[in-house]
């Protein structure tokens, strides 16, 4: 199949919020990730294009997020990426978390048991949901790297991004998408919860999928994912995935270059919309170092020339850490 090789898992997530101030308030001071990079929406540069990851924005930790202008509230419902979650060490790890965001007012759910890891659900200020799962006793995708500098203990912090929920009304639509087209393998299913894996599996590497007819279609909006991207490691392997695409006569994007990495879109489900995306070249680039990643609005290449006028399309906020420091914070942990 053209050196087509089996996708290697979770990339990155693409959400949308309501406020780009609060949402990097909420992910930098309590969910303890790393802003690497105060971007633009390449294809809408009224929006930001905030990426929030490991230590080094390492692939496979990224949340990102989009703040249009005027967007209506998400409506939940089938069809929808539901739910994006996150990685921790262990179980204590999850003791730990169900303290912080009680100390921080965060709403959330005891914690319950889903395909052998402990598992805590949470929601931001939209309501936008999320879970955090225990890699304790987990195999498969490696995770990433603590936020060193952050407010969070290294042993407890977020290590990049765990299994991507989707709710849809076919099973068998979604089966053709993950399984025939994907090349994902379908390895468990529990309490109306159907488990994919790509790549070496685990919890960055999997597609948590939810079958339900009875609710409404999902309407996207602040509070909702935009998308979710899977990992393929270089281009030649992406052009791999889009020549298999094309001859099967899917419609997809074709190659897309957004600068940090290569990308592709394709629609292989009804109003639920896949990324590929390379592993590299990643944020660390010629705008910024390590030290201060984040901390200033950069911009791909082919945008520099309209700095002047994206920066008077994007109302800017205080996004500078190197000149501070965050204490960590430890709590009575249940």
């Amino acid at each position: 199949m053209n050196n087509l090789q089996q996708l290697k898992g979770i990339h990155h997530v693409t959400a949308i919020t309501s406020s780009a101030k609060e949402i990097y308030n909420f992910y930098t001071n309590i969910l303890g990730m790393r802003l690497v990079k105060k971007n633009v929406n390449q294809d809408d540069l009224t929006t930001y294009h905030l990426f929030f990851a490991d230590d080094r924005g390492n692939p496979g930790t990224d949340m990102t997020f989009f703040d249009f202008k005027g967007i209506s509230a998400h409506q939940k419902g089938k069809n929808d990426i539901s739910r994006t979650s996150f990685r921790v060490s262990n179980d204590k790890a999850l003791d730990y978390w169900q303290a912080r965001l009680d100390h921080y007012k965060v709403k959330r759910d005891p914690v319950i048991e889903m395909f052998g890891h402990k598992v805590l659900y949470f929601e931001d200020f939209d309501q936008q949901q999320y879970a955090i799962f225990s890699d304790e006793n987990n195999k498969g995708v490696a995770p990433g790297e603590a936020w060193h500098k952050g407010p969070v203990p290294d042993e407890y912090a977020i290590l990049g991004l765990g299994p991507i929920f989707l709710r849809v009304s076919s099973e068998q639509l979604i089966d053709q998408a993950l399984v025939t087209i994907m090349q994902m393998k379908k390895t468990d299913s529990e309490k109306g919860f159907n488990l994919y894996e790509m790549g070496e599996g685990g919890n960055g590497g999997s597609v948590i999928v939810e079958i339900d007819d009875t609710l409404p279609q999902a309407r996207q909006g602040y509070g909702g994912v935009h998308h979710v991207a899977f990992r393929v490691k270089d281009r030649e392997h992406l052009d791999a995935w889009n020549d298999y695409f094309d001859k099967l006569n899917l419609a997809n994007s074709g190659f897309v270059d957004r600068f940090y990495f290569k990308s592709l879109y394709i629609r292989l489900y009804p109003n639920i919309l896949f990324e590929l995306a390379t592993d590299g070249p990643g944020f660390i680039d010629d705008e910024e170092d390590y030290e201060n990643l984040g901390e200033k609005l950069t911009l791909p290449m082919h945008l520099r020339h309209r700095r002047e006028y994206i920066e008077t399309q994007l109302d800017d906020f205080d996004t500078v850490r190197s000149t501070k420091v965050f204490e960590k914070e430890y709590f009575d942990e249940r």
